[in-house]
């Protein structure tokens, strides 16, 4: 019984695995054909590998500019949602004060309306403020969208944290500023790595708000360089799937350097004792 069990997940796991595997491969696949093969035979191994279309991506100018805005857009987001989500997430789970669980709900009916819905009136206020066409004009709007799962996941982690801690560092005349740096950050290290992969990956794939406050072709992130291959008439679909998976790749290692950190932060609190 325990074996069937075990194949059972097993089966689960590869089938899994071949969902996210087999786009990936594919895409990795395409950038090696040339669009008349790509067309014959998407999903199949190359008959002739061509190089030409990666090499093309790599010595190019775009690539390394766009990747560089995406670090830029991405690593600020990050940042932002970091700072604002952990001291808000704190003061939710550790402060007691009036209209603490009416500003707490208000924070998170932010994950009940994505960007897509709110993109005018945000357009208009980018312009008024004078950050169009700057990182600024998308960190921003990014970090504020994200703040809400920011703070819900790491106000449950904080939440966890047992109450003698405050108290020993109430006895030593420990300020609730240095509690959170010196006690709750440094146990904070594998929710902080899940908050960050999530607003990562959110900002790295981020298309429409870059879409609508950027307009000079040297602030696009890779998203949008990607429009570069289209053309009137035709599109080079293997140089877009070249370009596609080099830049994935940061976001690829960046998730498995920080893969201990995103379980441990997700499974924290699951078990108690």
């Amino acid at each position: 019984m325990r074996s069937m069990s075990s194949y059972s997940r097993l089966l689960v796991l590869v089938l899994v695995a071949g969902i996210v595997l087999v786009p990936l491969v594919t895409v990795a696949l395409g950038g090696f054909k040339t669009m008349g093969e790509l067309e014959a035979n998407p999903f199949g191994l190359p008959v002739q590998w061509h190089w030409e279309n990666y090499l093309s991506a790599l010595t190019g100018r775009r690539l390394w500019l766009s990747l560089g805005n995406s670090v830029l857009l991405s690593f600020g987001t990050v940042f932002l949602t970091l700072v604002v989500g952990t001291m808000a997430a704190f003061a939710f789970a550790q402060i007691h004060f009036f209209g603490k669980r009416m500003i707490f709900s208000y924070f998170l009916m932010g994950l009940l309306f994505p960007a897509a819905t709110a993109i005018l009136p945000l357009f208009i206020r980018v312009r008024n403020l004078g950050l169009l066409d700057t990182p600024w004009g998308v960190i921003l709007p990014q970090a504020a969208f994200g703040l809400g799962m920011a703070i819900l996941l790491l106000w449950g982690f904080f939440k966890q944290l047992p109450e003698a801690l405050w108290d020993a560092a109430v006895i030593d005349g420990c300020s609730y500023g240095r509690f959170l740096w010196y006690v709750v950050l440094p146990l904070s290290r594998p929710i902080l790595a899940t908050v960050s992969v999530f607003a990562l990956v959110h900002s790295w794939n981020s298309y429409l708000l870059p879409l609508t406050l950027l307009n000079s072709p040297g602030t696009y992130p890779w998203t949008l360089t990607i429009m570069d291959y289209s053309g009137e008439y035709s599109t080079d679909w293997p140089g877009i799937l070249a370009f596609i998976t080099l830049t994935l790749v940061p976001a690829i290692i960046f998730f498995l350097v920080a893969q201990k950190q995103i379980v441990a932060g997700l499974t924290s609190g699951a078990v108690k004792g």
